[in-house]
């Protein structure tokens, strides 16, 4: 056996395995550079704005009547009047229903032609007695013979409204028909009529809507305004088809 040397250290014993720590790690600090969820975290992109109504294409009256500038102010749309160059003169044995319908097409269109971004209204009334136009009398003797003639007889008024909107092409025309029964009426009634109101510029001679109530006996019509100028039941049709609904656009630019 070889001697040990005196300086030879004793051999060592073998080292024991690491244990696995059983210590929680700690958490990373502040300073950390890992991004720390909801403030590194890159932002989400900016949501698309989600557009307002769109504002409401302008409305013109196709019309210098003081009565339909009224009337359609009942449907609270802001609107513009402008007035229609077109010859009003009935065309050789032009029944009074025809004739209403073209000059109401023939307003709109020449008032749209001056006016292609919006939506256009025109409109046209005819009387009619045994089958022959009767127009606006324009001076009182006009209107007495009018009315003479009127007197215990039923009156047909032909009211046709067209409505276009040229930037889409929409083009409609309605008439509504309204039959009206004056009763037997005395020269001294007609009279007082006459002097009371001077319904002159109106077809027919009578104003229903006021004093002339007096001289009915009844009115016939599924569109009552159409008596007075402007069938506003067809009207507020019309103009939802063209896109411009009535009740929606309340509120709006």
């Amino acid at each position: 056996m070889e001697p040990t040397s005196p300086l030879s250290s004793p051999p060592s014993s073998p080292r024991p395995s690491a244990q696995p720590s059983l210590q929680t790690p700690r958490p990373a600090s502040a300073s950390s550079s890992a991004p720390t969820p909801g403030l590194d975290a890159p932002l989400p992109a900016h949501p698309a704005q989600i557009p307002g109504p769109a504002a409401l294409p302008p409305l013109v009256l196709g019309s210098t009547s003081r009565y339909r500038r009224e009337l359609l102010e009942r449907l609270r749309l802001p609107f513009e009047t402008a007035s229609p160059e077109v010859d009003e003169t009935p065309q050789p044995g032009e029944a009074p229903a025809t004739l209403s319908e073209r000059l109401a097409l023939a307003k709109a269109r020449e008032v749209a032609a001056r006016h292609p971004n919006a939506v256009v209204i025109g409109s046209d009334q005819v009387a009619e007695l045994d089958g022959q136009p009767i127009g606006k009398p324009g001076n009182h003797q006009r209107a007495a013979e009018q009315l003479r003639a009127m007197s215990g007889r039923a009156v047909i008024f032909h009211t046709a409204v067209a409505v276009l909107r040229p930037a889409t092409g929409f083009e409609r025309l309605q008439r509504a028909v309204v039959k009206v029964r004056f009763r037997d009426l005395s020269d001294a009634e007609i009279e007082a009529y006459l002097r009371a109101e001077q319904p002159y510029d109106c077809a027919g001679s009578a104003k229903c809507e006021a004093l002339g109530i007096a001289l009915l006996d009844a009115i016939e019509s599924d569109d009552p305004t159409a008596l007075i100028g402007l069938p506003l039941i067809a009207t507020a049709r019309l103009l939802r088809e063209a896109g411009l609904d009535v009740l929606a656009a309340l509120g709006r630019p």
